[in-house]
């Protein structure tokens, strides 16, 4: 979304717009159009929303546009060759790490999840590979010790906005060299699985933390507790000399819920949310729902 506003108030000269078709969202399903798609019918762009970018009928209809370079943004799909193909100035892709670091789906969780303190935006030219293509720019974006998923993502956005505007007329006038991927610094950061999300507390107390900051807002760190899940966020370090077993509640502070991580020291949780109810300060949850001081989160 930064992106295409970017360009629009730019007046870069955008012929078409690919999306995803409408879905349904929300607890009524009710059919919802993206965000992207919206904007650009705002400002009088055309917008195509194939199911799948495949041969046949679906590139010819991308084709016919004459476009001379295509810009990429998560669009969620691997685009086959005969896509690359169409355009002479080849496809530019946002990517949310500092390649050759992190290819891959999640790339932003798992800078996290590794307690790295910066990350970056590469403007890559797509090929055939996962993310292995020449990069034209980056940018690194510093990530401080708090800083959740929510909040890189928000500031990888509209940083990468800013360089790809810089990127996509350096490039089109001539004026970058891409640089060739070293392959013997690749990462990667493949998709986020289910069984990831759920808390052990055996891990030391910052790798639980980093764990929760990870999934903030979405799709949330949790716990058991009673049989429900409980999602947590707001996680930090926390200062007390108390120790306890893995898992156990050592007290409520003014910080949150304080609980003993693997290696013995506490951490706190600062938000809790229990399924089908709203996300609020941990203190509230606990008048509600009390968690003693010595309990086991499951």
């Amino acid at each position: 979304m930064p992106c295409l506003r970017k360009l629009l108030d730019c007046e870069a000269d955008i012929c078409l717009v690919v999306t995803q078709p409408d879905r349904p969202s929300g607890r009524g399903r009710k059919i919802c159009e993206p965000f992207v798609k919206i904007l650009a019918n705002k400002a009088g762009v055309p917008v195509y929303q194939p199911e799948r970018i495949r041969g046949g009928e679906v590139i010819e209809k991308i084709r016919s546009y004459g476009a001379q370079c295509a810009v990429v943004v998560a669009f969620g799909q691997i685009l086959p060759q005969a896509f690359l193909d169409i355009f002479a100035l080849g496809t530019l892709n946002v990517h949310g790490s500092l390649l050759p670091k992190y290819r891959g789906a999640a790339p932003i969780q798992r800078a996290i999840l590794s307690g790295d303190s910066e990350t970056g935006i590469s403007i890559m030219l797509l090929d055939a590979g996962m993310d292995t293509g020449p990069v034209l720019s980056q940018k690194k974006v510093v990530i401080g010790p708090e800083d959740t998923f929510g909040k890189v993502y928000q500031s990888l956005a509209e940083e990468g906005a800013g360089l790809l505007v810089e990127t996509l007329r350096d490039w089109t006038a001539g004026g970058l060299a891409p640089r060739i991927q070293d392959e013997s610094l690749a990462t990667y950061a493949p998709p986020i699985e289910k069984r990831e999300l759920r808390i052990d507390w055996n891990s030391p107390a910052k790798d639980i933390i980093n764990q929760i900051r990870a999934f903030d807002p979405a799709p949330g760190a949790w716990f058991d507790l009673g049989g429900k899940r409980v999602k947590c966020f707001r996680a930090a370090s926390f200062p007390w000399t108390a120790t306890g077993s893995p898992g156990e509640v050592v007290g409520v502070a003014e910080s949150g819920l304080v609980v003993a991580g693997g290696c013995g020291k506490p951490l706190s949780i600062g938000e809790l949310q229990m399924e089908g109810q709203r996300r609020m300060p941990a203190h509230e949850f606990t008048l509600g729902r009390p968690i003693p001081a010595g309990s086991f989160l499951g």
